[in-house]
This record gives C-alpha cells, sequence and structure tokens, in this order.
C-alpha cells in the first residue's frame, strides 16, 4: 500500500520535483531526515541493546525472555496485520497525513522514553508492562510507515521518490551506527579500558550496577525521533484536505484491497512468488528481531559487546544493497533470491551450533585453554569471532534479499500493472508478519530452549526456498 503511487500524490505536485535532474527540496529532505530519526528505536531498543537487556536481565532467563520478546512480536504482528493493510490502502481517500501521524508520534514518543522505568529489580515497570508497551510501539512504528511513506511522492515528486528514498535509507543506517557508537563511547566503554579518548566513567553519572547505561538507550532514541520528526511536520508539504469521512475512506480501501489481490488471477509466477515471499520475509524479519536476544543469550554477550555488534553489523549490512544489485545483474534476480535464502540459512543452522564453549555443534572449546584472539575488551574468543563472522554474512544477504526481491517482481508482472502488484507486494509483508514471532515463541516453550526457537525460522525460508522452485521467469537480462 505505501509503495502504491495514485493519481492524487501528483496534484499540485512543483514541476522542479518532476525534473529529474533538480535536487531534492527541503520538504524532501526533511522527509528523508524523519526516517533516519526512526531508525535508532529498532536498532538500540529492538535488536541491540534494550531487548536482549530485557530478556537476560530483567526476565532473568534467556529462555524465557526469548518467549517473552516473541510474544510481543506476535502480538503487534497480529494488529498490524489486521490494520496497517486497510489504512495503507485507504490514506488516499482520508486526505491530509501530516495529523495522523502526527498523532502516532505523539503516542510514540512518550513511551520510548518510558521505558527507561525498566528496572532490574522490577521496581519500574513490570515484565507485562513492557511487553505492553513493546506491543503497542510496534504497532504503531508500522502506522508511521504506511504514513511517512505515504507521503513521499508529495515531497519529492515522482521523478526524485528514488533520491528521497536512498538519501532516507542512508541516513537510516548514519543515525542507527552513530547512535549505537555514542552510546558505546558514552556508557559502556568507560570504566573498561584505558584509552584517551574514552571517558574514565560513564557520562552524566550512570550507574552500571543498576544498568542504567543499558536503559538509557530508551530516552535517547525517543530524543532522536522527536527530533528528527520535527522538520518534517515544519517543511515537508502534505496532501489536500479529504472529502471522504474516514469511516467511508477505510471500507473502501479495503474493497481495493480485495481488487488488488484478485489482479493476481492470470498471473501464475508472480502470485507464486508473493506466496512464497510472505514465508521467507517473515523468516528473514524474525532473524533481525531475534538476533540481539538470541547473542546475548546464548553466547552471553553484555552491553558492550552488543553494542559493538550492533556497530558492525549495520555497517557491513549495506554491503548487501550493492550485492543484490551485482548478483540481479549476473545470475539473475530469481537465482539471486534463492541464494540469498540460502545462505541465510547456512548462517541460522550455524548460530544454531554456536555457544560460548562449542564451535558449530561438534567442536567443544575451553577459554581458559586457548589464548585470547586478541586482548581488547570485545570478542576475545575463537567462539566470538566465528559467531560474528557468521552474523557477518546474514548481515549482507539478508540485506540482498530485499533488493533482490523488489527486482524480481519487476520482472514477473506487466509493466502496466506494476501498481498494482506492489500493492500486494507490500501487503505480502504484513499479511503473516507475526507468523516468525508466534513459531519462535512455540519453539522456545516447547523445547524450553532459545536454539528451539530460533530453528523455527528454518522452516520459513525452507518453505520460501522451495516455493521459489515453481516460479518461471526472473532470469539475468542478458545484452
Amino acid at each position: 500500500m505505501s509503495e502504491l503511487i495514485s493519481e492524487a500524490d501528483l496534484v499540485d505536485v512543483p514541476e522542479t520535483a518532476r525534473d529529474p535532474a533538480a535536487r531534492l527540496s527541503l520538504g524532501a529532505i526533511c522527509w528523508a531526515i524523519f526516517e533516519g530519526a526512526r531508525n535508532p528505536y529498532v536498532i538500540l531498543i529492538t535488536i541491540y541493546v534494550f531487548m536482549p537487556y530485557f530478556a537476560r536481565v530483567v526476565v532473568g532467563d534467556p529462555v524465557r525472555g526469548q518467549a517473552a520478546v516473541a510474544a510481543y512480536g506476535q502480538y503487534s504482528g497480529w494488529i498490524v496485520m489486521l490494520t496497517a493493510p486497510i489504512l495503507g490502502a485507504s490514506i488516499d481517500r482520508m486526505g491530509r497525513r501530516k495529523p495522523w501521524l502526527f498523532v502516532v508520534v505523539a503516542a510514540m514518543i512518550p513511551l520510548i522514553a518510558l521505558l527507561w522505568r525498566t528496572k532490574a529489580d522490577h521496581s519500574g515497570l513490570s515484565v507485562g508492562a513492557v511487553i505492553a508497551i513493546a506491543t503497542t510501539i510496534g504497532v504503531l512504528f508500522s502506522y508511521t510507515e504506511v504514513l511517512h511513506n505515504s507521503l513521499l511522492v508529495r515531497a519529492a515528486g515522482l521523478s526524485g521518490a528514488h533520491k528521497a528514498s536512498g538519501l532516507a535509507l542512508a541516513l537510516g543506517n548514519a543515525f542507527a551506527v552513530g547512535a549505537l557508537v555514542f552510546v558505546m563511547w558514552a556508557f559502556a566503554l568507560p570504566g573498561k579500558v584505558d584509552w584517551g579518548f574514552i571517558p574514565k566513567a560513564p557520562l552524566f553519572g550512570l550507574n552500571p550496577a543498576t544498568h542504567e547505561p543499558d536503559r538509557v538507550v530508551a530516552p535517547i532514541a525517543a530524543g532522536l525521533f522527536a527530533l528528527g520528526a520535527l522538520p518534517l511536520f515544519l517543511f515537508t508539504p502534505d496532501a489536500e484536505r479529504g472529502q471522504v469521512p474516514v469511516l467511508r475512506a477505510l471500507r473502501e480501501g479495503f474493497g481495493q484491497l480485495v481488487s488488488m489481490v484478485t489482479s493476481l488471477k492470470g498471473h501464475r509466477d508472480a502470485m507464486i512468488f508473493l506466496l512464497s515471499r510472505m514465508f521467507y520475509v517473515d523468516g528473514m524479519t524474525a532473524i533481525l528481531l531475534f538476533a540481539g536476544v538470541y547473542a546475548s543469550g546464548v553466547m552471553k554477550w553484555g552491553a558492550l559487546e552488543m553494542l559493538a555488534y550492533g556497530v558492525i553489523l549495520s555497517i557491513l549490512a549495506v554491503l548487501g544493497g550493492f550485492l543484490g544489485g551485482f548478483l540481479d545483474a549476473t545470475i539473475g534476480p530469481k537465482r539471486s533470491v534463492q541464494l540469498e535464502i540460502c545462505m541465510t540459512l547456512i548462517g541460522v543452522i550455524c548460530m544454531l551450533g554456536m555457544g560460548p564453549e562449542k564451535i558449530l555443534y561438534f567442536w567443544p572449546f575451553d577459554p581458559a585453554a586457548h589464548a585470547p584472539v586478541w586482548h581488547g575488551p570485545m570478542f576475545r574468543t575463537l567462539p566470538e569471532v566465528i559467531y560474528l563472522l557468521i552474523g557477518f554474512s546474514n548481515a549482507v544477504f539478508i540485506t540482498a534479499h530485499y533488493a533482490s526481491s523488489r527486482t524480481l517482481l519487476t520482472r514477473l508482472t506487466p509493466p502496466e500493472q506494476t501498481g498494482a502488484f506492489f500493492g500486494v507486494y507490500a501487503l505480502s509483508g504484513t499479511a503473516t508478519v507475526w507468523l516468525g514471532s508466534s513459531l519462535v515463541n512455540l519453539g522456545t516453550h516447547l523445547t524450553h530452549t532459545q536454539q528451539g526457537g530460533f530453528a523455527t525460522i528454518i522452516g520459513l525460508l525452507a518453505i520460501g526456498f522451495v516455493g521459489l522452485l515453481f516460479v518461471r521467469g526472473g532470469d539475468a537480462v542478458r545484452s
């Protein structure tokens, strides 16, 4: 839905915004900044710092902690599945986007900051309260994606949309890496290394004994989001006021969803691809969602290791976009997606066989009997280094699959129906968004291990891979 560009989006777009050679306007730059400022929430809270702390320390047991995180992903996924596609399909009829977006952002920011109250001794927020807050934020975050993306053409014009979108992705990565590096420099490394450029103690008097450096990422993420959202509300142009009542707009939007799905009739290969993608994209999303919680629990990594892990993987993930484009041109997007799924599958299988005292299932490792790989403050043992390399591979190939999947869809659909098919493409990314978290939750409960929960992701990736075997087309274009 957010990928659809309607005729209404092109009304009153300045002619300069339609010029391919024109520079991005202030409104388009502010649109991109919004996405950059939103990304630290995902990186700091969801993946690398807060949720691993919540699972390992607050819940007190990494296995039960993983199940708790999976539960929040499952609950928010159900709500997003039922509501976000209808919102996306209805947004053009509802007119102005910014008031709705303001309400969502205004609700998110204090909720994110409130996570600071998640204390290890349970004197602040309870485990149930954190899950409820995280579920609410997860749903609202999905709404910001729909509303924010619907402003893209208004902000940058049709010809400048790709520039603004690329800038937004770059800023998202830059904001995330910058936030991770700052937290590591200001709060995680002080007191652990004697390096001249590192403060002697955590800034602002934060106390590591009460896990304040782990919790401070909540107000940091909230503050960055608030500051980065403000320019959009001030300078990015909005749509005209809608003439359709909200309930009618939602009803008509639901009808459009049905029409988009029925448009798949007669396009066998595109339909099989989109069905396959529903499964493998859920698997990829689950890997991202649980990567931090899993590494923290299984490898026994603390905040410092998780911050460094996040910095390195966020930087290397950029290579995935270039790799996806190279593979698409070399072997075709269909084989590219299959290769990317296969490499991710191998990565997950390898992760399941790792631990502080074992390497790939069968190689026991005694840290006391081996010299450190290096004498730095983190990642000093061979299992940790190998686990890092597995994470590097996953980061690159998961990022690459997003680029290759989009390219594959363009090869399987008629050019005149690209908009409708990308609408279904967006729907396929949310229709089963709850499935990965649900399976991880179920597997964790049944096996009472983090590995058992994480292993369920293999099934999602495998179903997606097998489905692609029945897709015809998507080969490399030969000149």
